[in-house]
């Protein structure tokens, strides 16, 4: 079975991993910049060695966001980011090969564990399933 893992973040998180302290977010240091890395490195490494990994990426902050929709006119409306401050957005994903539900949810209680500076805001890690070609799970 197929999973996306999902990850949220807010573009004051962003802003405090470049150093910059908010309200809603604390700045990073660089070591703890580099300890997040390599611990979601980590974790990387150990589910392509197990077989699980089929994709996993970082996004972009929401700054760095455009969204396309139609306005009540039925016009195209392009807009871009940033979102208000403390709106969550898709940080990050891994789009898993698990044999269970209960290995994924192993796999998102480690991602949750990610170290980060006193003080940061720590996000639930969702998890979907994804439904094959037929609509199936």
């Amino acid at each position: 079975m197929k999973y996306l893992v999902m990850v949220q973040g807010t573009q004051a998180d962003y802003e405090g991993m470049r150093g910059k302290a908010s309200a809603h977010a604390p700045a990073w240091s660089e070591q703890e910049l580099q300890a997040m890395y390599a611990y979601m490195g980590a974790i990387n490494d150990d589910l392509s060695e197990t077989g699980e990994l089929v994709d996993g990426q970082g996004l972009a902050e929401p700054a760095q966001t455009r969204l396309v929709g139609l306005g009540e006119d039925g016009r195209m409306v392009i807009t871009d980011g940033p979102y208000g401050e403390t709106k969550e957005v898709l940080a990050g994903y891994w789009v898993l090969e698990c044999e269970s539900l209960e290995r994924v949810t192993e796999i998102a209680e480690r991602v949750v564990r990610c170290p980060g500076p006193q003080g940061a805001m720590t996000y639930p890690v969702v998890i979907r399933p994804i439904l094959d070609g037929s609509g199936d799970l």
